[in-house]
């Protein structure tokens, strides 16, 4: 567990909105000493954490830990020093893996050094981490692995500070394949649904068009009703019009 003076450090980062504040941290990482990337070649070394050291990291005002592809992102570290020596930073490096399978690097981040920061004996400090990850990257999760490299004694040590999930976004200047994909998915479906609903209204109509057809003209007369109607005035009268039509 991290102390709580430790956290209320890196949460006054995070509030700090004031223009005395920003200028006080703004001094604060000058003193460090910060000197980019070319400050040291680490190469795939790896070192063992050294006890009496806890580390914790905070991503200012984006609790969501989203980053955006192209820009660069900042994030701070705080470490608490248990021990009886002080701590020598030398420093902080990242990089990005596929979240499944951490053996598949995605890419490695710039390392940044440090020529003037130490956090003294039972004391503890909050370093800046400013990265970037490639405006290629497509948008998804992926996994942060940061660690701050230091030395006590002349003995180098490493220890994580975060390993867990970041969402990579895009800048929102081009769309990503899988939306592109899905607003062409969207689109074909209400061109679809569109067809469909005009095909049942053009078959409802065709049916309401349709009447029942009645036959008009002379029928087939039964023999049993011409004997019923012989000798009678009706049958007389038709006799007399077959017999003028004739």
């Amino acid at each position: 567990m991290y102390s709580g003076t430790l956290s209320s450090s890196l949460e006054r980062w995070c509030q700090s909105d004031s223009d005395a504040e920003v200028t006080e941290t703004a001094e604060e990482v000058s003193d460090l000493g910060i000197v980019g990337e070319d400050a040291q070649d680490f190469g795939d070394a790896n070192f063992s954490p050294a006890p009496g050291v806890e580390t914790v990291c905070v991503f200012p005002k984006n609790s969501a830990r989203l980053v955006t592809a192209g820009e660069e992102t900042e994030l701070l570290v705080g470490m608490k020093n248990d021990g009886e020596l002080p701590i020598t930073i030398i420093a902080i490096r990242a990089s990005v893996h596929l979240p499944f399978d951490h053996k598949l690097l995605v890419q490695n981040l710039s390392a940044q050094g440090f020529n003037n920061a130490t956090v003294p004996a039972s004391a503890q400090a909050t370093f800046p981490y400013i990265f970037g990850v490639s405006k290629y990257l497509q948008p998804g999760s992926f996994d942060l692995v940061g660690t701050i490299v230091y030395e006590i004694d002349q003995h180098p040590y490493q220890s994580t500070f975060h390993n867990g999930t970041i969402e990579v976004v895009d800048s929102g200047v081009f769309l990503s394949m899988e939306s592109v994909f899905l607003i062409t998915l969207g689109i074909a479906l209400l061109v679809l649904f569109g067809l469909w609903v005009n095909g049942q209204i053009q078959n409802l109509s065709k049916k309401t068009k349709r009447a029942p057809k009645v036959e008009v003209g002379t029928g087939t007369r039964d023999a049993s009703m011409d004997e019923w109607l012989e000798g009678t005035a009706l049958a007389k009268s038709q006799s007399q019009k077959s017999k003028k039509k004739k």
